[in-house]
């Protein structure tokens, strides 16, 4: 039934400018739609990532938001790196890292957060 529309990510955020310039400045995202101070609607490939002001900004400490980047991986975790990106590295079973990519086999992927602590990640699918 949903499996043929695109789905659309949530990030909460305490203060919607700061993230804003994260998003778009580091993250290089568009902004498609701004409701105020509210939300900020962030186009990212053929989807978008609804960004918005929430009291309960920061309190998931899963990921929130993953981009499907192939072998440009490590590329993208040098260029975000030099914005001032910091990496976050997980003692997992079975997982070596390499730089800030965790390799699991063939899989290859870097989780960062954003100013107001989600977690965002990369990966080489």
């Amino acid at each position: 039934m949903l499996g043929q529309i695109n789905a659309v990510a949530n990030v909460a955020v305490r203060d919607l400018g700061r993230a804003r310039a994260f998003y778009q400045n580091t993250l290089g995202l568009s902004e498609v739609e701004h409701m105020g101070d509210e939300v900020s609607v962030l186009k990212s490939g053929d989807t978008v990532i609804n960004v918005y002001r929430s009291d309960y900004a920061g309190t998931n400490k899963a990921t929130s938001v993953t981009w499907a980047v192939g072998d440009r991986i490590d590329g993208l975790v040098n260029e975000l790196r030099s914005k001032g990106v910091a990496f976050e590295h997980y003692d997992m079973p079975d997982v070596r890292l390499e730089g800030d990519v965790h390799v699991f086999g063939d899989l290859r992927v870097a989780w960062f957060k954003d100013p107001d602590g989600n977690i965002l990640n990369l990966i080489n699918q």
